[in-house]
């Protein structure tokens, strides 16, 4: 079962991919979507075997794939609890993206292609979260990466969409490198990549040290550290975030896969899959909660400015996988895993609603020409709002038990970390009632401003389908971005009304939706429950049974607070953008250096142009120009051919056509030769011999 599960995506992938053009659209993507359902069933199927029947977990062998000196590697598919609920979330949201692609891509010329990098990444996708041993978990980390760059760049066509996937690629690799060194140390320490085997022997390294420079370092801080530099890559945490936002260049239903629920969620499935290293040091802890913290604070402020309904749910994005990680390091790891799964579904829904949004408006992306929509594409509203209602932690919804779960066990952690990340992550879920509120009502609420958009027009008139108008609305390049403006007096768009998606778009949509009010209420008690919950992680992470029981038992004003901030950001952006929309305009005159601050998004890229991109390009170009050109070329290449160009001109002279000239330089050839010869024909003459004669 577990290997069909993992293969069939890969066989649908090269079926489509390599024979789309001869089986045509149609065929392939009826084969990748029904592979996709058909692994998607399987997960399931798994699943309940771990939630309803509490099966043990097993390793599947495929076969012997490296063996060089100490270094032994097989390819098995490992299934446990963990792996489990990232198979379902992995294929369930994979299998929806394929679904909603049907509508969003329908006019897109290349609809074979774009459904095999889907089933790419799933594949990949599925290796990591099923590997054994680390170098498998390498392996579809990286085949992550390679299919994500496909599909940020699958419309090549565009500059800004090659530049955003060649970003996400070249940051990747900073972190995958960090990655990589940590795989290296674990079997330097441990003598073997087998994750089993690694975390078996992990208590016996507890405390250990190793000397670098005359100094001493603990071997599980560092081996930690080292790891979680790869998750911070692909997970967007703060430093290696800057990826995140430029990867909206892609389609739409490539956001809802790889930036909401599925590849970025990889480092937080890698530090729960390896828990027990990290417990092991309470300073990579303590680093990990930090940087989880700092990232939700950080990506929560910049959403706010954010006019670009894609940015805004990608910043979302990234501020929630810092609760996941800052969950994590508190030691819930089964509420960071918790938050994961319900982020599924209700991130999902998020993007692919924007998507549905984009597609009605003519793929215009920017929210200040948007307004009234809810009386046009009504069933894209309801469920948005289902979406939104989960996000902010409205009672009872999924986001409400998963974002409670973490901020009350970092309260009840205890430690000087974990207690900041409780107040951060407070004033996060505030920022995130009031973005994520400020979008529904900036779209769907107010006055139509799409009436005369000079955007809508050309999209209108050009008939630009099949792809976002991503880089239209960059916001840093507007003066209060974040404000609606007044429409435009019409140019020409009598009979133009938003219309709602087609079926094949709203119904994933919808069991999205039942996927965001349901599954915190369903599964609570498995995740984080202390009893149940011991039960359903056993030996597939480490188990804080304690910290389960002490989050029940925290004070009353830290359970209230999750819902404080979600009826607080609900009233001010009620405030801000329905009843005196004037009130953003004002705040960002009033505070034009914070203004500045959040609309450059804290300066990072810049800062990263100074201190790496610049310096980059100089030395390249003094590389290129002056040792390169003027010396390697001038040198080499260059030189040799100059000779011969001056050699060739001095003989040119010679050819005059003349016989006589001809004859001339034969005469001279054959003087300077006797000249040459006569000298030593000389010396070999006896010496009784002369010219004259005996």
């Amino acid at each position: 079962m577990i290997t069909l599960l993992v293969f069939l995506p890969l066989i649908t992938a090269l079926v489509a991919g390599l024979g789309g053009r001869v089986i045509g659209h149609v065929p392939a993507k009826i084969i990748t979507t029904a592979g996709l359902f058909v692994s998607a069933g399987l997960s399931w199927a798994i699943f309940a075997q771990f939630w309803l029947d509490g099966a043990a977990g097993y390793t599947v062998p495929v076969l012997d794939w490296i063996q060089s000196g100490d270094l032994s590697v097989q390819w098995a598919l490992k299934v446990d609890t963990l792996t489990a609920v990232m198979l379902v979330v992995v294929t369930s949201v994979s299998a929806l993206v394929h679904l909603y692609s049907w509508g969003y891509m329908e006019e897109d010329p290349s609809q074979s292609r774009f459904f095999a990098y889907l089933s790419l990444f799933t594949f990949a996708m599925l290796m990591l979260v099923t590997a054994d041993n680390l170098v498998q978990m390498f392996f579809g980390w990286e085949g992550v990466g390679l299919a994500s760059y496909l599909l940020i760049g699958f419309w090549y066509h565009k500059p800004s969409a090659n530049a955003a996937a060649i970003k996400a690629f070249v940051v990747n690799r900073v972190g995958d490198f960090g990655f990589s060194l940590g795989i290296f140390a674990t079997f330097l320490v441990f003598g073997t990549v087998s994750i089993d085997a690694i975390l078996a022997a992990v208590p016996g390294q507890a405390g250990a040290t190793f000397s670098f420079l005359g100094a001493r370092f603990d071997v599980m801080t560092t081996i930690c550290l080292l790891l979680f530099v790869g998750a911070m890559g692909k997970s967007a945490q703060l430093g290696l975030h800057t990826w995140l936002p430029d990867a909206m260049e892609g389609p739409t239903p490539v956001s809802a896969l790889i930036h909401a629920a599925t590849m970025v969620t990889a480092g937080v499935f890698m530090v729960c899959r390896l828990s027990p290293m990290f417990e092991a040091s309470v300073t990579a802890q303590t680093v990990v909660t930090y940087v989880g913290a700092a990232t939700a604070l950080f990506a929560a402020s910049v959403a706010l400015v954010q006019t670009d309904i894609k940015r805004v749910i990608a910043y979302s994005t990234c501020s929630q996988l810092g609760y996941m990680f800052f969950a994590a390091g508190s030691g819930a790891y089964g509420a960071a895993m918790f938050h994961l799964f319900t982020h599924a579904f209700f991130k999902a829904l998020l993007f692919l609603g924007a998507g549905s949004v984009i597609h009605a408006m003519h793929h215009e992306q920017d929210m200040r020409f948007y307004g009234g929509l809810r009386k046009h594409i009504p069933v894209t509203f309801a469920l948005m709002t289902v979406g939104t209602l989960a996000l902010t932690g409205f009672f009872f919804t999924a986001g409400y038990y998963s974002k409670d779960a973490i901020l009350e066990a970092a309260f009840a952690n205890g430690s000087s970390a974990s207690q900041t990340a409780f107040f951060v992550g407070a004033l996060v879920a505030l920022l995130t009632s009031f973005y994520s509120w400020r979008l529904v009502f900036l779209t769907f609420y107010g006055a139509p401003r799409w009436a005369g958009s000079e955007h809508i027009q050309h999209a209108v008139h050009d008939g630009h389908h099949g792809h976002d108008t991503e880089g239209t609305t960059d916001s840093a390049a507007h003066a209060h971005d974040h404000t609606p403006v007044a429409a435009s007096a019409p140019v020409g768009t009598a009979g133009y009304h938003p219309h709602e998606s087609p079926w094949s778009m709203l119904l994933p949509l919808f069991l999205l939706g039942g996927g965001a009010l349901l599954a915190g209420w369903v599964w609570h008690e498995q995740f984080v429950g202390a009893e149940q919950g011991a039960a359903f992680w056993r030996g597939s992470l480490a188990f804080r049974e304690h910290l389960m029981h002490a989050m029940h038992e925290v004070p009353t004003w830290v359970v209230w607070t999750p819902a404080a901030a979600f009826f607080l950001g609900l009233i001010a952006a009620w405030v801000a953008y329905l009843k005196s929309p004037e009130l953003p305009a004002r705040a960002a005159g009033a505070l034009p250096a914070l203004y500045a601050f959040l609309t450059h998004k804290w300066y990072f890229d810049e800062l990263y142009d100074a201190i790496f991109v610049r310096p980059a390009f100089a030395i390249g170009r003094f590389l290129w120009v002056r040792g390169d050109q003027q010396v390697i070329d001038r040198f080499g290449p260059d030189g040799a051919a100059a000779v011969v160009v001056l050699g060739a001109r001095g003989a040119r002279r010679f050819q005059s056509g003349h016989v006589y000239s001809y004859a001339l330089v034969m005469l001279i050839g054959l003087a300077a030769a006797a000249a040459f010869l006569l000298p030593a024909a000389l010396d070999s003459m006896p010496a009784s011999y002369s010219l004259g004669g005996r």
